[in-house]
């Protein structure tokens, strides 16, 4: 099968009930049993069923099964939320006295794992600069038990050598987990790459419709089975409703992402020719440092796009006010265009200090493309520009 293919028929025959097309939300909490043998090789492992929500639950299956057959994997497991992913999988796998090696400027939720609360359990992190695969490779030789890796990063768009890397880590004796939310599988595939371990926020490209929440990691059958194994304890399961919105969003997931492509490519060469625009932040960009590694790693540089304005958080909020066709929000890769400013969406549990020594300016505007016509959203963007140069803010 195809990406499209995939996303619209990929894990859900299993779980079609009494002739429906429709994988069905089974909201049940519990799962009774006639026999107590039978009920007891479930317990065990012995016999595959569903003894309790907080373990298994079959709308949850087909979406963990549509992702898995996404991303090419023996396996997956979902949580609640993507943060939930990428907590329970660290926690999992480490324990204290072991290294995490990672690099900068990853999404703020995960950076103030590495930075406040790994920490905390005795757990030793690296963070490197993200582009400096030389460095990084350094940090892994110096011990390493988890190499983690974001790219693109969110919200600077910035690529990692996902085999490079998942080689050296793996001479080290390191499990490699990618997180490709930004990307998708439709764009980049980490484990064929060497990763041995993709999360995603589901909340975001999956779904596409910023209207359920969720999180989901796939790889080997031994490395998710010891996550869904703490995820079980821990209990940080994935909502049925929300498994069927995410099953109902993902349908699309393949014909949203090549627009989104598409658009961002378009609304990112516009900005290089605007005056107000002091950088813009695409790997799709010619003149982009990650532009090379973006043709070979990737099969689509992605809808999300960042630029920094010239007259910094001043001009900011000046100028996301005056966007028509972008919900100002802390979401990403949903359908409709969602924007903000650094310091409110990706990094808001980031100090000022924090931000600065990741490399994201103040000035920064996070864009993340929807499914618009490029031709309005572009038309949006000029308007917004012309604002600002007619009250002389820069």
């Amino acid at each position: 099968m195809n990406d499209s293919t995939k996303s619209v028929w990929g894990g859900e025959e299993k779980y079609l009930i009494g002739g429906s097309t429709q994988v069905p939300i089974v909201s049940s909490v519990v799962f009774g049993y006639d026999d107590v043998e039978e009920w007891s090789d479930v317990i065990l492992g012995k016999k595959d069923g569903y003894i309790y929500g907080r373990y298994k639950n079959p709308t949850v299956e087909a979406f963990e099964e549509k992702v898995r057959v996404l991303e090419g994997a023996e396996a997956s497991v979902s949580f609640a939320t993507g943060m939930a992913a990428i907590s329970n999988a660290l926690f999992t796998l480490l324990s204290p006295g072991d290294r995490v090696v990672s690099v900068k400027d990853t999404y703020g939720g995960t950076n103030k794992l590495f930075i406040d609360h790994l920490p905390r359990f005795g757990m030793d992190v690296s963070l490197c600069d993200t582009t400096d695969h030389e460095a990084i490779e350094k940090e892994i030789n110096k011990g390493c038990n988890i190499l983690y890796l974001e790219t693109p990063t969110n919200p600077t768009m910035k690529l990692i050598n996902i085999a490079r890397l998942s080689k050296a880590a793996h001479e080290a004796g390191a499990i490699v987990i990618t997180d490709n939310t930004m990307a998708t599988p439709i764009n980049q595939n980490p484990l064929q790459l060497g990763s041995d371990l993709v999360v995603h926020s589901a909340t975001k490209y999956l779904g596409g419709h910023a209207d359920a929440l969720g999180g989901v990691i796939c790889g080997s059958k031994d490395l998710v089975h010891k996550i869904y194994e703490y995820r079980m304890i821990n209990g940080a399961p994935l909502d049925p409703n929300a498994a069927y919105s995410l099953i109902r969003g993902m349908k699309t997931l393949q014909i949203r992402i090549q627009r989104q492509n598409e658009n961002a490519i378009e609304i990112a060469g516009f900005l290089t020719k605007q005056p107000l625009v002091e950088k813009v932040f695409y790997p799709g960009l010619p003149d982009d440092p990650s532009y090379e590694l973006a043709k070979k790693q990737m099969s689509g540089f992605g809808g999300m796009l960042s630029f920094s304005l010239k007259g910094g958080l001043e001009a900011v909020n000046e100028f996301l006010p005056r966007l028509r066709f972008a919900h100002l929000a802390a979401n990403l890769g949903a359908v409709e265009t969602t924007v903000g400013p650094v310091h409110t969406t990706s990094h808001a549990e980031c100090t000022l200090e924090e931000r600065r020594a990741m490399g994201i300016p103040e000035g920064l505007i996070r864009y993340s493309v929807g499914i618009e016509d490029s031709a309005d959203l572009i038309s949006d963007l000029k308007q917004a520009f012309e604002y600002i140069e007619n009250k002389t803010i820069v």
